[in-house]
């Protein structure tokens, strides 16, 4: 296999990504291109994307890798893909359809994706929560508006029923593999955890006609797909690989296998849990086996952040999506928890303060990052004060951090941020202060989102990072100590994820469907052992001190949420 090389692609949230690596999953080159998201100026619920475009910089990405490393069309043995989870339309010969409000909806055109942040079908996602229905079951108990159905519900109240009838409707991995193979198979990924295909029973007519939607039914869910439970569990070939057409445009070769594709977060999953990790600089002699994976979290954390982790039997958590059955290993569940902005959270509060001009001069200035100047500003800040920790020198001031809606634990997209302790300054110290406050407040969410999971029958022991706050050092050791276990950062946070989608081009150019269960979980984890390179751990370090103010911290911030809806309710009664 010396001579084998296999391809993953990543599409987020702004960008689309390839990396070439070898059998082993050392990384030979990798390319990223940026993709459009466009906004309206007059709503800031909306986030559209197009198909178009980000094929075009896949295409670029792919070509760039190759000719990079200079390796030949065919000793490429696999590609897979990730992607967001975001609603991809077409019509059925696969041209995008308009999801833009106003005259163009559902004409072709190039904005056809409702992005995963899109948050315009929030009357659409309280009918659906209003049914009682099964489905809510698997997602925690509430949908949420960020899920395709939503979403697709959303087009089929404004869009002319003619068009609604010639859209088929994908989640973005999905699309990614019919473009690139021309075969309509659909992932169990991509369909149970974003599109209310129930485990083990498949789509629910029932709930479909009770939202409005029963024309899937009446036409065997053909523009959702999958149906007679046709999905495939992660990285089984598509079809008969790569298309004549998608080959010439990626500079492949046709039929090269294409992986069933797997939503971003999950790609993370792949990327980092089978991982070996060094502390203090030595490797760890342990080795990895399938059941450890339940006791480690895949945290994939870049625009918002995405925790996941996989168990033997379905655990069932309010607020936490899931439990959603083979999205990646078949006979295992997964639960998906989220919160929906976290680095946009963090790029927020930094370039919205008055101070973030004279933290780009200094970090101009000093040759290095705006977050290094930040972290020197909060250390200077804390000798003045005396203090033991930043968390001490921010012990007065409290964060909630859900400016974009609730995600998991509580699934409320109507719950909004707050800040308590502010003071009259608007200077770099306060900005500094407020950095560190942002970060507290990830971190103490993510604790919430752990205890809920572990309280209903998770045993979640450790943290595996993927995404870019993986280079977050002051974050990473915030996670350690509020969440009071071990933190494992890749050995690039850039490449966890784009590793992990490589990985389902192995499967498809490995695993043949119908194989027997065991042997095929056997052959996944094999495979991710075998590429996934050691990780850093980051022990928690909390002194006595910092842990009790981080423990208080933590029920202020159970308490904010608590108040928070408590006043919500006193001002809509105050309405009617």
């Amino acid at each position: 296999m010396a001579n084998a090389y296999y391809i993953g692609i990543d599409v987020g949230t702004g960008s689309a990504r390839a990396a070439l690596v070898k059998h082993d999953g050392t990384l030979v080159a990798s390319s990223t291109q940026e993709t459009k998201t466009w906004r309206d100026p007059q709503d800031h619920r909306i986030f559209e994307q197009s198909t178009t475009d980000i094929w075009a910089g896949i295409c670029k990405t792919v070509k760039a890798v190759l000719a990079e490393a200079r390796v030949a069309p065919a000793d490429v043995h696999g590609l897979g893909f990730d992607a967001t989870c975001s609603l991809a339309v077409s019509d059925f010969d696969g041209q995008p359809v308009t999801v833009t409000k106003g005259a163009e909806l559902g004409e072709i055109g190039e904005r056809n994706i409702i992005l995963w942040a899109d948050h315009r079908a929030e009357e659409e996602a309280d009918l659906i929560n209003s049914t009682g229905n099964v489905v809510l079951d698997y997602v925690g108990g509430v949908m949420s508006l960020e899920m395709e159905i939503p979403k697709t519900l959303w087009l089929k109240h404004h869009m002319k029923p003619e068009l609604f009838a010639r859209c088929q409707f994908f989640d973005l991995p999905d699309f990614l593999t019919y473009r690139a193979t021309g075969n309509n198979l659909r992932s169990t990924c991509s369909v149970t955890c974003k599109c209310s295909y129930v485990p083990n029973s498949g789509w629910q007519p029932d709930f479909f006609k009770k939202i409005g939607l029963e024309e899937f039914v009446q036409n065997d869910f053909k523009q959702l797909g999958a149906a007679h439970s046709r999905v495939a569990t992660a990285g089984l070939p598509v079809g008969g690989g790569l298309s004549k057409q998608a080959a010439e445009e990626l500079g492949l070769l046709p039929g090269t296998p294409v992986g069933s594709a797997v939503i971003d977060a999950y790609a993370g999953w792949l990327g980092t849990v089978a991982a070996r990790y060094t502390e203090n600089g030595k490797l760890s002699e342990f080795v990895p086996s399938l059941d450890e994976s339940r006791h480690r979290l895949a945290a994939c954390a870049g625009t918002s952040t995405c925790h996941i982790v996989q168990s033997p039997e379905g655990v069932f958590v309010n607020g936490v999506w899931g439990p959603y059955k083979d999205p990646v290993f078949p006979g295992w569940w997964m639960n998906e928890g989220g919160q929906s902005s976290t680095g946009q959270l963090i790029n927020f509060m930094i370039t919205t303060h008055p101070a973030y001009g004279q933290l780009k001069k200094l970090a101009e200035e000093r040759q290095t990052n705006i977050h290094e100047v930040l972290h020197d500003e909060l250390e200077k800040l804390r000798v003045e004060a005396g203090a033991e920790s930043f968390t001490e020198l921010t012990k007065d001031m409290h964060m909630y951090p859900d400016l974009h809606g609730n995600r998991s634990p509580i699934a409320d997209p109507r719950m909004r941020g707050s800040i308590v302790g502010l003071a009259l300054d608007d200077g770099l110290g306060d900005l500094a202060r407020k950095f560190n406050l942002t970060m507290e407040a990830i971190a103490l969410q993510t604790r919430h989102i752990v205890d809920e999971m572990n309280a209903k029958g998770h045993a979640v022991r450790s943290i595996y990072m993927s995404g870019g706050q993986a280079k977050n050092a002051a974050l990473m050791q915030l996670f350690a100590d509020t969440c009071a276990m071990p933190v494992v950062l890749p050995q690039s946070s850039g490449i966890a994820v784009v590793l992990g989608a490589a990985m389902l081009g192995r499967f498809a150019a490995e695993l043949t469907p119908g194989m027997d269960q065991k042997a095929d979980c056997e052959a996944r984890w094999r495979i991710m052992v075998e590429m996934t390179p050691p990780g850093t751990l980051v022990a928690p370090s909390a002194s006595d001190k910092e842990k009790r103010l981080l423990q208080a911290k933590y029920k202020i911030f159970r308490e904010s949420i608590e108040i928070q809806q408590r006043w919500r309710k006193e001002m809509e009664d105050a309405c009617k």
